[in-house]
């Protein structure tokens, strides 16, 4: 199993703490997004990180990636048994991704006018702070237990301080408390790059 994933993406990272949740042993291959190997046109038609190559399958867009990766290595599992609570959380896995990670790649990018990425920190930052009494509700992101959902929120939150987003103290206890939990974990530990590292150093 071979994994093409930037080292700097929250999507990749995402994919990476699953592998890591599971503890799959995959060969992931770093790759540059202004230097695309030659290898990942040839099985994305996309030429798009992450792809995660399995054999004669080959699978791009994270969502996708994680969801099968919870299914071909079912333990522990990664979402919940009940259909309602499983359509919950590939909502609430549609909703991070829409409201937090475009403009977190915008952030991260660099890339677009100053308007374009002032309104993307303000409206990233107001969206965190927003959700934050959720953090307080459940031991996890609106779950008892750890999730996939947990896998896409918490790559997320380590870019905040990279991209200058700072959090209100009062208002965020619960957001840090959570952050501290996530960070420490292992799998969140085994699973970033060298280059993630140094975004919080």
């Amino acid at each position: 199993m071979t994994l093409y994933s930037d080292p700097r993406d929250h999507h990749s990272h995402a994919v990476r703490m699953v592998l890591a949740e599971k503890g799959v042993t995959v060969d992931i291959q770093d790759v540059n997004p202004s230097r695309l190997p030659r290898q990942l046109g040839e099985v994305n038609p996309y030429n798009t990180v992450p792809t995660l190559v399995d054999r004669e399958l080959v699978l791009y867009q994270s969502a996708v990636i994680i969801e099968y990766l919870d299914e071909r290595f079912p333990h522990p599992p990664l979402l919940p048994v009940y259909p309602v609570a499983r359509a919950q959380s590939r909502l609430l896995m549609y909703r991070i991704d829409k409201d937090w990670s475009a403009n977190l790649t915008l952030l991260m990018r660099g890339k677009g006018g100053q308007r374009v990425l002032a309104r993307a920190h303000q409206t990233l930052r107001e969206s965190v702070v927003a959700a934050a009494p959720v953090f307080t509700e459940k031991p996890f992101f609106f779950n008892d237990e750890f999730s996939l959902v947990d896998c896409c929120v918490a790559p997320i939150l380590w870019r905040l301080n990279h991209v200058g987003i700072e959090l209100p103290e009062r208002q965020t206890r619960g957001i840090t408390r959570y952050m501290q939990k996530m960070f420490t974990r292992q799998s969140f530990r085994d699973s970033l790059t060298e280059l993630e590292l140094e975004m919080r150093e």
